[in-house]
């Protein structure tokens, strides 16, 4: 049985829940994990008609028989982890189980505190970021100041990985920011008031999952975040602070990429953007606004607007070659009906020189125009189509358009929030 990857091909909210939902849904899915980020990713779920939102948890928690696994490549706020359960219990008693990486690394309260004053800091040179710690807590990882989960199970280590955090950021939140000085004690304390409910999920999250594929059982890994966000290859600076890329799944997870059978990656029929940064496709007219309203763009997790545009061929060319992608999930295909023409955006032409491939440096990328073909529309509601057959022929000829420039074949296709509104494109 396989190793599914599934990731963000654009700057996130591409609707890689559904894709990961749809997939966990089946009797085949055994595990579902995330690999990178935190509570900064959001995914929402519709399930008979009612929505869920997950945001640290792996939508394979809602359901049963499935287990969840947080991975070591994940940064974790313990609070944010129960009050996102317990949410999601209240509503749905029934929910699979959830196992975390004892390699996890914890968000203290600290890292939040200097995520948002720092942010204050930069004024008009700000990132864009959630706020909710999550790059100060990779910083403090690579730092090698960071606080594991398992670390918060013996609190003589705890506590003296607290002081050696703080020792630079006290000085920092004082001296530079004017705030004050964060108390060890009281950190220590917060941590561990979460100690007993923890324990019992935590467990050497590598080890299981690689007896897991040993044993033939299937291993979906759900991406956080996206591509076009990740630290290395994403739009930089204005990205997140881990690897959202099919190649963070191994460090992420502690397995081997020649344990990964299959890369799905998921892409809007068109383009968002949430935060700063370039985004060649944006709108900022009457079709932007259209996109916005109909597509109901608002991010799941940060509550913020997302910036629309039309889709871009450069980009997703560029997610499969980064990403070694071996299938295409394309969602809100929907939102596109009523356009007498949809442009696509083929290349870019930066400074009259045309570019069909992502440009190397950030200069160039912020100066990249988009270059357009314009492909017939359609008037009617696809939202009840259940095979690909039944979609009206421009809809299907765009699909097929985009598979033919994106350069990489699209498996199913969205055409609403429900678990049965996916066609199956290729089986």
């Amino acid at each position: 049985m396989p190793a599914i990857v599934i990731l963000g091909a654009q700057w996130g909210d591409e609707g890689k829940g559904k894709a990961t939902d749809l997939l966990a849904t089946t009797d085949t899915i055994d595990y579902v994990v995330r690999t990178s980020g935190g509570h900064n990713a959001g995914h929402t779920i519709v399930i008979d008609g009612e929505r869920f939102a997950t945001h640290l948890l792996p939508t394979g928690i809602l359901t049963p028989g499935c287990t969840a696994v947080i991975g070591n490549g994940v940064v974790v706020s313990v609070p944010q982890l129960f009050n996102e359960l317990d949410g999601l219990r209240a509503k749905r008693p029934e929910l699979g189980e959830l196992v975390v990486s004892a390699s996890a690394h914890v968000i203290a309260p600290y890292h939040q505190t200097i995520d948002k004053v720092t942010e204050r800091f930069l004024g008009h040179n700000k990132i864009g970021t959630t706020g909710r710690g999550i790059g100060p807590t990779y910083g403090d990882k690579v730092n090698r100041l960071g606080i594991r989960v398992a670390d918060l199970f013996d609190e003589k280590i705890l506590t003296e990985k607290v002081e050696a955090s703080l020792e630079v950021k006290n000085q920092l939140l004082a001296k530079v920011y004017n705030r004050r000085a964060v108390e060890v004690d009281q950190v220590v304390e917060e941590l561990l008031a979460y100690v007993d409910r923890l324990r019992p999920l935590v467990a050497d999250t590598s080890l299981l999952l690689n007896q897991a594929l040993d044993r033939g059982e299937t291993v979906l890994f759900e991406g956080a975040q996206a591509t076009m966000l990740d630290v290395d290859h994403g739009t930089y600076p204005f990205v997140t602070s881990s690897s959202a890329v099919a190649g963070g799944v191994c460090t992420g997870a502690g397995i081997g990429p020649t344990r990964i059978d299959r890369v799905i990656g998921v892409i809007k029929a068109y383009t968002t953007r949430v935060g700063s940064g370039p985004f060649p496709t944006e709108l900022f007219d009457e079709d932007g606004e259209k996109l916005w309203k109909i597509g109901g763009e608002v991010g799941v997790s940060t509550g913020r607007d997302r910036r629309c545009g039309w889709y871009d061929v450069v980009v997703a060319r560029y997610a499969a070659r980064v990403n070694g992608l071996t299938d295409l999930f394309l969602t809100k295909l929907d939102v596109l009906s009523s356009w007498e023409k949809v442009p696509v955006c083929v290349a870019y032409e930066i400074d009259g020189v045309r570019h069909d491939e992502m440009p190397m440096t950030q200069t160039d990328f912020h100066h990249a125009k988009p270059i357009y073909e314009h492909l017939d529309g359609w008037w009617e509601d696809i939202s009840g189509c259940r095979t690909f057959d039944e979609l009206p022929t421009n809809a299907q000829r765009y699909v097929q358009a985009l598979e033919e420039l994106s350069g990489t074949r699209i498996w199913g296709v969205g055409v609403g929030p429900g678990r049965e509104q996916t066609l199956v494109v290729h089986d």
